[in-house]
């Protein structure tokens, strides 16, 4: 064990250190942020300081869950950094072509297109800004396109448009919607504008635009196949490792009946009930206001032809089925943190139970006043500094306002001193269950430590900065420290009942931590290679996102592993669903994690595909089929260690485990793969911007393929229903003093 331990703290050291060294990079090398924008002629475009109140007034009305920046967030509204780079460009060559040639740009020669192209991609590449002045100075031609640019915008935000979700009001006045185009403006502008002494502009050419000459960099290409070399070898060299292990790990005596079936629930554990009840609760409504926001994507602003998008827009209804999400899951991995506290050690501090409840009662608190902030914060309700600090920041996963968001970082350290209170007197006893408790206690600290990253930046922070902090939450947070707890978690839950040996628990979960951050700590980067930040983040997020799939790549034999576990004796077939659930992450570790995300993970592939279908076919696979399985996994264990001798109604789990997998893999595989893909075929086609235009997906056939997310989205709601109505009534069934298990066995009663 010691050995694992120091290779542990040598990726921890490493990786890092090596994020924090791209960081500062990134502080040094990040767009300038100028006062103004001026012509060449000297009139003002954009005043002092109208880029960063234009970048909060895009908080306040949802940020990126209204469309995207750079690529990120929402996807029904277009990418408005494309949008606007294009519309521009476009409006410069018509002026020109009607100047020059007295017909529009769409009917000169071949010849003549390309003369004006060259002119406009040599003063589009041209950067501009003058550092002593922090002025960006722009040819008037811009200028005239940035007034043409506005009118267009302005109908959008102030008298709403349909096709993009977007009702009128969304921007109040004509005064915020000119700060809000500055903001756009200089999104375009470092897209295009090329890095002081280099070729490339500060997004790494991003978006594809060949009008202004962004295409894909030397760069983009070469690290693909790095990263590609990169998986295969780490493929081979974990295969052989496999190859090398044991074929089976000796357990010992297994228990001839269940070691949880005599466990009396203390005060504390039957306090996490009402957390469960929550995350049902949580689930139903995340799954509305799913089905809303994704009906929204083929009628704009209706719901089978009733307007509601000014009671519920859909960047309400989509900040709420993203911060639903990940309320409930983490809810359920925190409740799980508490209940398991007790078994570790076997017995419960004083005023365990109160701290509970109180806890209970803070995260309550944050999860409504949030989601009401949200909406007051979208309706306009709020100046620009108290929509940041109680309503909408405006970044995907971490939406919600300041205020809520110190209050949950709180609450999460309550929670952490609640789960070490529980566990410590099982520090005091020697044996080899302390190396897999010191590495629960180690995760449970990461979880509440690194949810602190997202109060790193405010209101008028630079956006790049904000992005490499808000990856540090959504990438570290969740994907990271808390695929580190669940892992210890699974681990004590067969341990405790005797299926696994606590060293072996200890060195494979321990291994797994290791193997799993040595590539996705530094593998954050593969989230910043086109958000204003230097090669050097592309380089390192593509070599070491694709040692992130390694692992993913032979979850196989932990999901054998569980199933076997599962088949050790009979009375484990009581625990057969929550171990289905964990087969179920596995499953959605390989595809989900692994198969898609490594699909856009590579940087000439996310060049075309980021912000498409392609994101959320693994954002929904990954994010539920992973996180979401687990926790209902986790739920289940607790469920059943707190009523050891109920008899549950089994056919309710079959149908919603069935239900939610299968609901899940089909909306994944019958629409947003080929809504993507299509998607992509789009943007290398005729450029990002088209991808993501109305005249594409307003196509017959993409609106036939946005339909086809009804069946497989049905299946899942009804699974998903099936399973929160079980959690309510179905759960309990027959309790008797003694409960016959399968095969004969008998466990006796704990009463």
């Amino acid at each position: 064990m010691k050995k694992l331990w120091i290779s542990f703290a040598v990726v921890l050291v490493f990786s890092f250190s090596v994020l924090g060294w791209i960081g500062t990079r990134i502080y040094q090398q990040m767009p300038p942020l100028p006062a103004r924008i001026v012509d060449t002629n000297g009139t003002v475009v954009v005043p002092n300081g109208d880029i960063g109140r234009g970048q909060n007034v895009w908080q306040a009305l949802g940020g990126m869950e209204v469309g995207s920046i750079w690529g990120h967030g929402s996807y029904v509204a277009p990418d408005w950094t494309a949008d606007w780079l294009h519309r521009e460009s476009s409006f410069v060559l018509t002026e020109w072509a009607n100047t020059e040639f007295g017909k529009p740009y769409e009917q000169l020669s071949p010849e003549d297109q390309g003369k004006l192209r060259g002119r406009l991609e040599q003063i589009y590449r041209h950067n501009g800004y003058d550092a002593a002045s922090n002025t960006i100075r722009i040819a008037p031609v811009r200028a005239r396109a940035f007034e043409s640019c506005l009118t267009h915008f302005s109908d959008v935000f102030i008298n709403g448009n349909s096709a993009y979700a977007i009702p009128s009001g969304s921007v109040s006045s004509p005064e915020r919607m000119r700060q809000l185009a500055g903001f756009i403006f200089w999104t375009a502008w470092a897209a295009a504008a090329e890095r002081p002494g280099d070729n490339i502009s500060y997004t790494q050419n991003w978006p594809y635009e060949p009008l202004v000459g962004n295409r894909p960099t030397g760069e983009s290409v070469m690290w693909t196949g790095v990263s590609i070399i990169m998986l295969l070898a780490g493929i081979c060299a974990m295969v052989w490792w496999y190859a090398s292990q044991k074929a089976t790990e000796p357990v010992g005596p297994i228990p001839a009946t269940d070691p949880l079936g005599a466990w009396s629930a203390t005060p504390s554990q039957r306090a996490t009930l009402k957390y469960f009840w929550v995350v049902s609760g949580l689930i139903v409504v995340q799954i509305l206001m799913g089905i809303v926001t994704a009906h929204y994507g083929v009628e704009g602003n209706g719901f089978y032809g009733l307007n509601i998008s000014h009671i519920l827009p859909y960047s309400v209804t989509r900040t709420w089925h993203v911060q639903l999400g990940i309320f409930w899951i983490a809810t359920a991995w925190l409740a799980a943190g508490l209940f398991i506290g007790p078994l570790i050690s076997g017995k419960e501090p004083k005023f365990q139970a109160l701290g509970v409840h109180v806890l209970f009662g803070a995260l309550l608190a944050v999860v409504v006043g949030s989601l009401a902030g949200e909406w007051m914060s979208i309706q306009n309700k709020f100046s620009d500094a108290n929509a940041f600090l109680w309503g909408h920041q405006g970044y995907e996963y971490v939406d919600l306002g300041r205020v809520w968001q110190i209050l949950l970082f709180v609450g999460l350290l309550i929670w952490l001193v609640l789960v070490v209170r529980a566990t410590r007197p099982a520090l005091k006893v020697a044996g080899d269950q302390r190396n897999l408790l010191y590495l629960f206690l180690l995760s449970s600290g990461a979880i509440f430590l690194f949810y602190g990253a997202g109060l790193t930046w405010g209101q008028h922070t630079h956006l790049t900065i904000v992005e490499y902090w808000r990856w540090w939450v959504v990438h570290l947070w969740v994907e990271g420290f808390f695929e580190v707890f669940a892992t210890t978690v699974i681990a004590f839950f067969f341990t405790r009942l005797g299926l696994i040996r606590p060293a072996f628990a200890a060195k494979a979960a321990l291994l797994s931590a290791t193997i799993f951050l040595s590539g996705g700590i530094i593998g954050t980067c593969h989230h910043l290679y086109f958000s204003g930040t230097p090669t050097v983040a592309l380089a390192f997020g593509s070599v070491f996102s694709a040692l992130e799939v390694v692992p993913l790549t032979m979850v196989g034999y932990s999901a054998m592993d569980d199933l076997r576990n599962g088949r050790l004796a009979p009375w484990v077939q009581r625990y057969k669903w929550a171990i289905y659930f964990f087969v179920a992450v596995a499953f959605w570790n390989m595809v989900g994690a692994g198969l898609f995300g490594f699909m856009i993970n590579p940087p000439i592939a996310l060049y075309f595909m980021q912000g498409l279908n392609t994101t959320p076919l693994h954002g929904h696979a990954a994010l539920f089929g992973v996180y979401g399985m687990l926790g209902i996994g986790l739920m289940l264990v607790c469920l059943r260690a707190m009523e050891p001798l109920n008899e549950w109604k089994e056919g309710w789990l079959r149908f919603a485990f069935w239900g939610m997998n299968s609901g899940l893999l089909t909306m994944c595989v019958g629409s947003l793969l080929p809504v993507g893909l299509a998607q992509t075929w789009a943007s290398v086609d005729k450029g990002y911007w088209y991808a993501r235009s109305t005249d594409f997906l307003g196509l017959p056939y993409m609106r036939t393929l946005r339909w086809l997310r009804v069946p497989g989205d049905t299946l899942f709601a009804i699974g998903a229903l099936v399973l929160v109505a079980w959690v309510f009534a179905g759960r309990s069934g027959v309790k008797r003093s003694e409960v016959p298990i399968p095969n004969g066995v008998r466990v006796p009663s704990g009463d």
